[in-house]
């Protein structure tokens, strides 16, 4: 058997080659492409995302609120992508994209945006987050590494 096909048959590898595959290319996405924008957005652009809270009911404090989605977005994807602290970031990122889904949702029917297209990149992304939260980061993270240690923390 060559070591290209020993590589492929071993589970364990293929399951934690996956997994760091998925939790480079989904944070660079989140990051480059969603969270960079918010983080350098500054504060009118935190109170503007921060302001989708109120689909939740909660209508105190946008600003904190949209600095917490940047935040998520930002520094929560540079965390799957190395996998420190890693459930808590996915989590939290879950979170974020229920909010956005909400909001999406909230949008009158015929506005860009609106409805299940638009919220469907949202509800894309909290699948794979929850996904990541309930399997862990694999064995290619930099925390819980050592003899045994699968980087789930």
């Amino acid at each position: 058997m060559s070591s290209i096909q020993r590589f492929l048959s071993s589970r364990s590898v293929n399951l934690d080659v996956g997994l760091l595959v998925i939790r480079l290319g989904i944070g660079f996405s989140m990051l480059a492409f969603h969270g960079y924008g918010k983080i350098t957005g500054g504060p009118e652009a935190w109170e503007r995302i921060g302001s989708n809270m109120a689909e939740m009911g909660i209508t105190f404090a946008p600003v904190f609120w949209g600095f917490m989605a940047a935040f998520s977005e930002f520094v929560g994807s540079a965390l799957i992508m190395a996998g420190l602290f890693f459930r808590p970031a996915a989590l939290l990122l879950a979170f974020t994209m229920v909010v956005a889904i909400l909001r999406h949702l909230s949008i009158p029917a015929g506005e860009p945006g609106a409805g299940w297209d638009g919220a469907s990149h949202a509800l894309e992304f909290f699948c794979v987050y929850l996904g990541l939260f309930l399997t862990g980061a694999g064995r290619y993270a930099l925390m819980g590494r050592g003899p045994g240690k699968r980087g789930d923390a």
